[in-house]
């Protein structure tokens, strides 16, 4: 009885254990963020009105069967099972906005790190079609994240002036990909997201 009510302590204390965030590639250190932020243009955004997500093509083949969306989910996945069509059939994701783990892909969104209506109005829209699909499929850069659906829905195309992950604790992950991203890109940022993401690193 004994080792029975120990081994269902032990498996309590593991399952409550925080999984490890994922860590796409291509995360500055803070110190690197911080020169890269220093080192971008601060501009007003301008929303000509004419973008569309149509615009930036996704989700592009990226590896056999699997598209983009499924390459992320296999990749941020924790024993990720997959059919012929690279549809995961099993796995758990955990979501380092929230803090929250899923076990139904369909509870996951694969989110732009910086969203393409934002990289619109910062000079995407003077890109070309092949520059937007590069961007809106870029698994080599800190740009796509499997987090919650909701959440991701929550940010839609928010600047970190404009919304926030909800745990705190994951501010720092957070400005330092944005900012990675926009280098990256020689993407724009208005004075409130320079102040944001200032203020973010800081925490790190």
């Amino acid at each position: 009885m004994k080792s029975f009510i120990l081994g269902s302590l032990l498996a309590v204390a593991v399952s409550a254990i925080p999984m490890p965030a994922p860590t796409p590639p291509g995360i500055p250190s803070a110190s690197t963020a911080k020169s890269q932020l220093a080192s971008l243009t601060v501009k007003a955004a301008v929303d000509d009105g004419s973008y569309s997500r149509d615009l930036f093509p996704t989700w592009e083949t990226k590896e056999g069967t699997c598209n983009t969306r499924e390459y992320v989910l296999k990749r941020d996945g924790t024993n990720v099972q997959v059919n012929d069509a690279c549809t995961a059939t099993s796995g758990s994701w955990f979501s380092p906005y929230d803090g929250a783990t899923w076990t139904a892909a369909s509870d996951v969104d694969i989110d732009h790190m910086v969203p393409l209506k934002n990289a619109w109005i910062s000079g995407a829209n003077a890109w070309t079609t092949a520059r937007r699909q590069q961007f809106a499929n870029d698994i080599d850069h800190p740009q796509l994240w499997a987090v919650t659906d909701n959440v991701n829905q929550a940010k839609s195309d928010k600047s970190p002036d404009q919304w926030k992950p909800p745990l705190a604790s994951f501010y720092c992950t957070y400005a330092r990909a944005w900012v990675s991203v926009k280098s990256t890109y020689d993407l724009t940022i208005t004075s409130a997201e320079k102040s944001a993401l200032s203020s973010m690193l800081n925490t790190c």
